[in-house]
């Protein structure tokens, strides 16, 4: 499944500066990793992904589909800051059986 999420956070706009490649990995903390908050941009390669202003998963959320993000203002946010970030998984349920019909009554 690593190939299904992957993402890179760059320090600065136009894929510049200081980069961290995220593959198949929730990160509670950047700044665990060395990594500044300061995320310019940002390309993602496969999947989505959430980004968070705040370390554990906390403050504004910053959704991240397939494509490339050139500068902050592309993902809507007040400024360049992203602290956390963890990918959404939609099958994480269904592989897991979650959702199980009762069997009808026999009468």
């Amino acid at each position: 499944e690593a190939e299904d999420h992957q993402i890179s956070l760059f320090e600065s706009a136009d894929f510049k500066g200081n980069t961290m490649e995220i593959q198949e990995d929730d990160v509670p903390s950047l700044w665990i990793y060395g990594f500044c908050d300061r995320v310019g941009s940002v390309k993602v390669p496969n999947g989505t992904w959430v980004g968070y202003q705040y370390p554990g998963y906390r403050g504004y959320q910053y959704l991240f589909e397939t494509g490339n993000f050139r500068h902050w203002n592309d993902w809507s946010a007040y400024r360049p800051q992203i602290q956390s970030i963890r990918r959404i998984r939609d099958m994480q349920w269904e592989q897991k059986g979650a959702f199980v019909a009762p069997e009808a009554p026999s009468d």
